[in-house]
């Protein structure tokens, strides 16, 4: 018996991470079970909460610990310390000192001063992190992750932290086994693994999310694509994948895991906090056409729910835009329709015939009404200065601003093929001087650097730059049938970061920014990507995730996502990564992560 219950105990010390340095006590039958500190406090728990591989919790060992600072030791001559302070309370929530940004496969020195019970303690702890383990593709992957290749960094960005949000391009044999059928079409079989992580400006794995304590590809409900991560003000993550949205803190603690109200499904791109809840990008789970079919919907519905995940509102884009407008769905390269690439399909472009057949298949497929992908939203930002979204919608190469009322604010976009009502809702593309620009019906305007977005991916509304009646709007113009089609040749394409002016009350916008253009078919990403405006260093951060995947698509090149930090209103590089060797991944957003929200309040 006494053998049986020290085995039981050394295997519960194995489970808490505990190295083998750590004595231990048993004290019978019915006594206590406890461990012998590694320093001055309890015992070291690495990867508490079985999401965060790369994090620890020094436990308090029962004394009151308070005013905890944490420096994670950098790995070699040139790596990089992580330094952060830790509030109280999270000392509190985590029962000792939550230590973040462990090197994997690597004895960690990671240096803490604390308070216990009031007194003024300094030690440094040897903390063992194990390799980073994801699953891979088994055949075509070459490597585990991509390697983060430093270009430029200039000292004042120095301390970044990149969240990075990637996904297994080629379907694994457990991803997509299912799709809906009752009723017909949605897009669940759109459901590939992820690969997210965070690295240091020296390019280090400093976080990684072990997927599989969320995701279960034998389970329908817990399938698909993470997707959309931001960081919220309380210093937490949100993301949405499949049927599914969730909220957890740096440390990988669990706040909520919820499935999508029935009503809806499909979540994919895009979520954000908002202050009455969460705005999110889904579809609707059944709904009635005109022809008196019932269909599932795809990427065309807005949900907001509440904190507790009761529906708050929803915004059906199919009853608000046209679902019939087909003049950019015409142009659209079939080689790349967001993550559906296919490089057999390079170049080519849809039939008229068949995109508007009343028989053709619902589902994820390019084409027109409702059960079709006419729309494919990739993002959705809430304006609170009048209660309103701003949609990007990329199959109609149109940003539009909705109200709570479900009526169309304004349309950025070209001014080819909407219909009567919605084309008195286009803005007018103006100069400096307020003077309109001569621009033809497929966008192409003259003697001027304006364009419009094409296929593009993240609206969002800079606050800081917006001021009464002009508001401020970054986009990641991705570039794809632009002016309405494909060009001569593919090198011809390029991507932007761009930000416009826009006077709401005369229905005006102006160009004021750009980057990316002067950099060709290099920079050029067919799909994905973000630019969003940073206030903490006065910064456009711009990720191309799939630049060089044009190319690749010709059979002429790499994918080689570039993640860029550019002075706010110039073209000035201020950092610039560029990720080779991508394992097997596609490149989806990436977002600056702050350690100061995450652990200091």
């Amino acid at each position: 018996m006494k053998n049986g219950l020290i085995s039981v105990a050394v295997a519960s010390a194995l489970l808490l991470g505990m190295g083998t340095t750590n004595a231990l006590a048993v004290g019978g039958a019915s006594g206590p079970v406890s461990y012998k500190s590694v320093g001055k406090l309890g015992a070291v728990v690495v990867n508490p909460y079985k999401l965060a591989p790369l994090t620890a919790v020094i436990k308090n060992g029962g004394y009151d610990i308070t005013d905890a600072k944490i420096t994670v030791k950098a790995k070699g001559d040139k790596g990089l310390d992580i330094k952060y302070d830790v509030s109280d309370k999270q000392i509190l929530t985590h029962g000792g000192i939550p230590v973040w940004g462990l090197y994997p496969d690597h004895v960690n020195k990671v240096e803490v001063s604390y308070k216990r019970n009031g007194e003024a303690i300094s030690e440094t702890y040897d903390i063992y992190a194990a390799p980073v383990f994801m699953n891979s593709t088994g055949t075509s992957q070459k490597s585990l992750l991509p390697k983060a290749n430093i270009v430029k960094m200039d000292a004042k960005f120095k301390d970044r932290l990149y969240f990075i949000n990637h996904l297994i391009r080629a379907s694994l044999p457990d991803s997509g086994q299912a799709v809906w059928n009752h009723p017909v079409g949605g897009a669940m079989e759109w459901d590939l693994e992820p690969f997210n992580y965070i690295v240091d400006t020296n390019g280090d794995v400093r976080w990684y999310m072990k997927m599989d304590v969320v995701r279960n590809p034998d389970d329908i409900y817990r399938k698909g694509n993470t997707m959309g991560f931001q960081q919220t003000k309380d210093g937490h993550l949100i993301v949405g994948m499949g049927q599914r949205y969730m909220k957890f803190d740096m440390m990988g603690k669990m706040v909520f895991d919820r499935r999508l109200p029935h009503g809806y499904i499909d979540f994919s791109h895009h979520i954000e906090e908002t202050p009455k809840g969460y705005l999110m990008r889904v579809a609707s789970a059944d709904q009635k056409r005109t022809d008196g079919k019932n269909v599932r919907t795809v990427r065309d519905v807005l949900l907001e729910v509440d904190h507790n995940g009761n529906v708050i509102d929803e915004w059906k884009l199919y009853n608000i835009l046209d679902p019939y407008r087909d003049v950019n769905l015409l142009a659209l390269d079939q080689g790349a329709v967001c993550l559906n690439v296919d490089s057999s399909k390079a170049g080519q472009t849809a039939n008229k015939e068949d995109l508007e057949d009343a028989n053709a298949p619902f589902g994820d497929v390019a084409g027109v009404g409702i059960g079709r992908n006419w729309a494919h939203v990739n993002s959705v930002n809430y304006d609170p200065s009048d209660d309103s979204i701003v949609v990007s919608v990329r199959h109609q190469s149109a940003v539009v601003k909705i109200g709570r009322d479900k009526q169309v604010k304004w349309i950025l976009a070209a001014r080819a093929g909407w219909n009567e009502n919605l084309a008195k809702k286009l803005l007018t593309p103006v100069d400096k001087n307020g003077k309109k620009l001569d621009c033809n019906e497929n966008g192409i305007c003259e003697n001027t650097d304006f364009d419009f977005t094409w296929t593009q991916h993240t609206a969002y509304k800079i606050d800081e730059k917006s001021s009464k009646g002009k508001y401020a709007l970054s986009v990641f113009d991705n570039g794809d049938a632009r002016h309405n089609e494909q060009p001569a040749i593919a090198s011809m394409k390029y991507s932007r970061g761009v930000e416009y002016l826009i006077d709401e009350k005369n229905m005006t916008v102006q160009q004021v920014w750009e980057y990316g253009k002067e950099r060709g078919f290099d920079w050029y990403s067919p799909i994905t990507s973000v630019v969003e405006y940073q206030p903490d260093h006065d910064s456009m951060f711009i990720y191309s995730a799939t630049a060089g995947l044009g190319k690749q698509l010709t059979k002429a090149g790499l994918e080689e996502p570039i993640l860029n930090e550019i002075a706010y209103g110039t073209k000035d590089v201020k950092v610039e990564i560029k990720f080779t060797d991508m394992g097997g991944t596609i490149g989806y957003r990436a977002l600056p992560i702050r350690l100061d929200q995450a652990f200091s309040k």
